[in-house]
């Protein structure tokens, strides 16, 4: 028996949930090159239906998290990193973090200003 909380990983395959549409949208405005890659990859693999309590989760589902780690990244690596990291131990506190705890259509609200190539 696992104990409160985790997935059996082992039991199901390896998968990802890929990113939504809007999800896409905000990396593209947000990061580009191999950093745009790289972000994507990052979400899909470390920010998805592997964190506390998504095992079930689709694309939609997870763009309140993937937003809000994306928002508090700034379109830098280092601070998605940070961010995906924060949300692996309680996703709740990237939400408070962002500004998205409160309300659960905040992150449909928030489009991040381009970046300057």
């Amino acid at each position: 028996m696992l104990p409160f909380g985790r997935a059996d990983t082992a039991a199901r395959p390896e998968m990802n949930v890929p990113l939504s549409a809007e999800a896409r949208r905000r990396v593209d405005l947000l990061f580009a090159g191999a950093a745009h890659d790289a972000a994507a990859r990052l979400l899909e693999t470390q920010c998805g239906d592997k964190l506390p309590f998504m095992q079930h989760a689709s694309a939609a589902d997870l763009d309140r998290v993937r937003f809000a780690a994306l928002k508090l990244s700034q379109g830098r690596l280092d601070k998605l990193r940070e961010a995906i990291a924060l949300a692996q131990v309680d996703w709740r506190d990237l939400l408070m973090a962002a500004g998205f705890g409160h309300d659960v259509d905040a992150h449909r609200r928030w489009l991040p200003v381009p970046r300057r190539d």
